[in-house]
């Protein structure tokens, strides 16, 4: 990711989000959330270098600084609390997106950080269905928003996703690791059987009401 238009048009893609250039400056264009109306995505060109602005969480701040030379301490902001990417091609565009996608939960109530960490529940060995990760994530009606959530997955070592299962308890055809099959391989390294595609439910299925 090297340009402000992919930058910004991937800040657009969670919910109730909006641009916005508040300082008649058109150099600085900035992604908001609403209602709150807070920022989480700001970006500009500084010596001729597009650059983001993206809130981060004290733990991860220095992680980010020390991996990527690109990442500094955030400029005209809180250096505590926000990093300026560098957008100079050096930083995969999969790690730009999860310092986005980190600055977004930081800044919101966000159903997607609910979502995770209702993820991270399911125990090895299960699945769950996407309606009762929703239940789990405190709206049952949001099935529809646990798959865009998982689509955009940050962290896929500690949010295993590829313990979702649709209603009838059916894989993804194609599944975001490396295509179709892996989703089947990485629930057969759990213990679970899959067989042409489907995972019993009743027998891998998480119980909800069970204390």
């Amino acid at each position: 990711m090297k340009t402000r238009e992919e930058a910004l048009s991937y800040g657009l893609t969670f919910p109730y989000t909006y641009q916005e250039a508040p300082f008649h400056d058109p150099n600085w264009q900035l992604i908001r959330v609403k209602p709150s109306k807070k920022a989480f995505l700001w970006s500009y060109e500084k010596d001729g270098q597009i650059c983001l602005n993206l809130k981060c969480d004290p733990e991860w701040r220095d992680f980010w600084r020390r991996t990527y030379d690109a990442v500094i301490p955030g400029y005209h902001q809180n250096k505590e609390h926000w990093n300026t990417v560098i957008l100079d091609g050096s930083i995969p565009d999969d790690d730009v997106k999860r310092m986005i996608a980190e600055s977004y939960d930081l800044v919101t109530d966000s159903p997607t950080k609910r979502i995770y960490e209702a993820v991270k529940r399911i125990p090895q060995g299960k699945v769950a269905t996407y309606g009762q990760v929703a239940a789990m994530a405190g709206n049952p009606k949001m099935s529809r928003a646990v798959g865009n959530a998982l689509h955009k997955n940050p962290d896929f070592e500690n949010i295993p996703c590829y313990r979702v299962v649709n209603s009838k308890g059916e894989l993804a055809d194609e599944y975001v690791f490396g295509g179709a099959g892996v989703q089947e391989k990485l629930l057969e390294a759990d213990g679970i059987t899959v067989q042409n595609g489907k995972v019993d439910l009743g027998k891998f299925g998480i119980d909800l009401d069970a204390k």
